[in-house]
């Protein structure tokens, strides 16, 4: 594959992830690597062929199951990989619960915007340097939420088409006062996978938007009584299972959708690296300054030989 033709598109897959892989949701595969990065090992990245149009993919916690909890994923190793393979838009999945309770399960969310609440995870390729004060009052891409939402809209379900998602540490879940506090700061959805993630992918310069599909009712939001032995110890009725099982059969179409729209966005200009939103400019004041060069992995690799974590 030349260096024109290699995909610059990416999924970063979620709960379910490894189901939709087990039954060839996503299509052809074309071949599976697992690149060494400076942060040890990516997850393995699977490169599928659409319909006149290739992109990668990743399974966030593990290719047969539920083998990696969000705290503990590598979220720097798969940022890396992915950049270092070319990738320039990356959607992203993940299946949060509802601590707005218009936000129902089986519902779909695109969040605009996310509240932090993580604690022990590593958010940054610059550590011990003064790089990585960027803005951040999109932080989630504005071009690939475009193409999410109208993905979304062509399937008629129903989809929120904004929403604040707060990332929690995890992997416990919330209880009912964080919920209430959480509530009261504004957010509409609360889940574990978002951050760093998508922070790491503004300082690689990369546009990243994620498509929620609600799990369940956080704590509280409903009242609900332990059931042992099930997922979510109760928190899920019967029909709002059936309800996330739509939803999680939607995704394929939902998400090939909107790379298919990404894909036709890029071959409608003249250099397929422009963008047109401010996410590839993310850096750009530590170019001009000459703190960092064109290559921005160079400029990670020379980080992590000098000392950086």
């Amino acid at each position: 594959m030349s260096a024109a033709d290699k995909p610059t598109l990416a999924v970063i897959g979620g709960s379910r992830a490894y189901d939709l892989l087990a039954k060839g949701g996503f299509g052809k595969e074309a071949e599976c690597v697992r690149p060494g990065t400076p942060f040890g090992k990516s997850a393995p990245v699977h490169l599928f062929e659409g319909d006149g149009f290739s992109y990668y993919f990743v399974s966030r916690h593990g290719e047969k199951g539920y083998d990696l909890s969000a705290p503990f994923v590598n979220y720097r190793a798969n940022i890396y990989a992915l950049k270092e393979l070319g990738v320039q838009r990356i959607i992203a999945w993940s299946g949060p619960g509802a601590v707005n309770p218009d936000y129902k399960p089986g519902h779909f969310a695109v969040p605009h915007d996310v509240i932090d609440q993580t604690r022990r995870r590593e958010s940054t390729f610059f550590e011990n340097t003064g790089l990585g004060f960027i803005r951040m009052s999109e932080p989630f891409c504005p071009e690939v939420r475009g193409a999410l939402i109208s993905a979304e809209g062509k399937e008629g379900s129903h989809c929120h088409e904004n929403g604040v998602y707060l990332c929690a540490e995890g992997p416990r879940l919330e209880t009912s006062a964080e919920i209430k506090m959480f509530s009261q700061w504004g957010a509409d959805l609360v889940g574990m996978t978002l951050v760093p993630e998508l922070f790491l992918a503004r300082e690689m310069e990369m546009c990243y938007a994620a498509l929620c599909y609600v799990t369940n009712y956080a704590e509280g939001v409903k009242e609900r009584d332990f059931r042992k032995g099930e997922l979510f110890e109760g928190m899920l009725s019967e029909d709002e299972r059936r309800n996330v099982e739509s939803a999680v059969g939607l995704f394929p179409r939902v998400v090939t959708s909107a790379l298919k729209s990404l894909a036709s966005m890029e071959r409608r200009t003249e250099d397929r690296k422009e963008r047109r939103c401010n996410c590839r400019h993310a850096m750009e004041r530590y170019r001009k300054s000459g703190k960092i060069g064109t290559d921005i992995l160079k400029e990670v690799n020379k980080n992590r030989r000098m000392g950086g974590s």
